[in-house]
């Protein structure tokens, strides 16, 4: 079976943002709440509290992400929730009126599309809230309700809200708030397949699936993906999945995974003894114990043969997200770190995501501080700022960097150097994640040309030699990194 995923993913740079955090509309908008009482913007985020931003204020921003060189977004759930997250969804066909509904977010659409500016939403189909109209019924009418079959209701009586008395029902993870549909019921799973259409023919670019693999009906997801793209071939279809993810990129379900598999070691080696433990210990994936660069090379190997290339294109690959701590406090505070981890994702294969304020250096432990407001500007580190910058434009620049070919060329101690390859254009990236400058006398018969333009750092380096002889003498200072061209 041929592999097919969507060409315009494999030259994607994402930027997610999580809604209620980003930006509030300074315009005048016809607006539900009027006098909300709003969380300061800049203080410290709370699990219940709300801070109000919205589809107007993300609108009004859009030339500040297209001028950082963002092609795509992926916003986490933008429906009615009666969470800040949006995670527990009330309505699976209303964009959330804080946000500023449907007229809103078709706005946006549209906003985004004239840009050039992909959007893709979050799907949470694997459970609902108990405000959901559905289950809600049922916590009304008991065994009587029409829908009783569409949750996983194993007593009477249901009891959503109190700790004290058995929940009787599947809530995901335990969580009472988040009531668990019954897949296996035919009606349940054409109610989300209609969804997914929906939100299709609205015109936004794909989806990204919250806790997929925990939806075991067989056919399920093929389905899903037969059914979105129908509607649009291109469209991108990506799973929340940690770890190996083989099962659902067989090129019949995802077209990729959030590569958490990308992340851990490439914290691991950047930030390396730096990593504040109880910041990463709690989540699913690796960003310790510390790695040198041979360790790395070979979870990065390893990572790159677990599926086919087609898929490594399609991957969304991440440094932080709204589940995890921000990595400059991973790394407890040290920017270098944050540099050398976005050069190695901005240089990967596979579509690069920046979580909305990660650019500007914005702090953040594990959730609810994971997710601040976006910082003023006067606040933002310009050094981060920069380098993002001109790493996204290296990256849309140089096909090599999104489709070339990932060569290891040296990995020893704490320097690791790599070829991206493409036809005839050919780049070197080198990073020493060590605090001693690195020299190196470098093999690299295996390239045609000698690149010899810095594109990115201060490294300094000269070719001596010809043909099968041909050598690169290389010198980076401590903890940096630098591309070559």
């Amino acid at each position: 079976m041929q592999i097919q995923t969507p060409d315009w993913v494999k030259h994607a740079v994402f930027y997610q943002i999580f809604p209620d955090r980003f930006a509030r509309s300074k315009q005048p908008r016809k607006r539900l709440l009027r006098e909300a009482r709003w969380e300061d913007w800049e203080a410290m985020p709370t699990l219940q509290g709300y801070k109000g931003g919205d589809l107007w204020g993300i609108m009004e921003q859009l030339d500040y992400i297209k001028d950082l060189g963002i092609n795509a977004i992926y916003f986490t759930p933008i429906f009615q929730s009666a969470s800040n997250h949006r995670y527990h969804t009330h309505d699976y066909y209303q964009v959330d009126p804080m946000l500023g509904g449907n007229p809103a977010f078709k706005e946006l659409l549209d906003a985004a599309h004239e840009r050039n500016i992909k959007v893709v939403l979050d799907g949470v189909f694997n459970h609902a809230s108990r405000g959901f109209f559905f289950f809600h019924d049922i916590l009304e009418n008991g065994p009587h309700s029409p829908w009783v079959n569409w949750f996983k209701i194993e007593g009477w009586p249901l009891a959503p809200y109190t700790g004290e008395l058995p929940a009787n029902y599947v809530g995901w993870a335990g969580n009472r708030a988040l009531p668990v549909f019954n897949h296996d019921n035919p009606e349940v799973r054409e109610y989300i397949m209609e969804i997914a259409e929906y939100w299709m023919k609205f015109g936004i670019d794909g989806w990204r699936l919250d806790v997929p693999f925990e939806i075991k009906t067989p056919g399920f997801w093929q389905e899903f993906r037969e059914r979105v793209k129908a509607i649009n071939p291109d469209a991108y279809i990506v799973g929340e999945v940690w770890g190996d993810s083989r099962e659902w990129l067989d090129g019949t379900q995802f077209d990729g995974v959030m590569n958490y598999l990308f992340a851990g070691p490439t914290i691991a080696f950047t930030a390396g003894d730096r990593v504040v433990l109880e910041q990463v210990q709690s989540r699913d994936y690796q960003p310790y114990p510390p790695l040198f660069a041979a360790e790395y090379g070979q979870k990065i190997e390893e990572l790159l043969q677990l599926y086919p290339w087609e898929i490594q294109l399609t991957q969304l690959n991440l440094l932080a997200s709204h589940d995890t701590a921000r990595l400059i406090t991973i790394a407890g505070g040290d920017q270098a770190s944050v540099e050398l981890a976005t050069l190695l994702m901005l240089t990967f294969p596979g579509a690069p995501s920046i979580y909305y304020g990660d650019e500007v250096g914005l702090p953040g432990a594990i959730d609810p501080d994971s997710r601040r407001g976006f910082p003023l500007e006067a606040n933002w580190n310009r050094e981060i700022y920069q380098t993002h910058r001109q790493l996204i434009a290296l990256r849309h620049t140089y096909p090599a960097l999104r489709i070339g070919d990932y060569k290891i060329l040296w990995a020893r101690g704490e320097l690791y150097i790599f070829a991206r390859t493409f036809g005839n254009e050919e780049l070197i990236i080198a990073v020493n994640a060590g605090t001693a400058s690195a020299q190196v006398n470098l093999d690299v018969a295996s390239l045609k040309t000698q690149p010899n333009q810095m594109l990115y750092g201060n490294a300094e380096f000269k070719w001596q030699g010809e043909g099968e002889t041909q050598q690169l003498a290389l010198t980076l200072p401590p903890r940096s990194g630098c591309i070559f061209g």
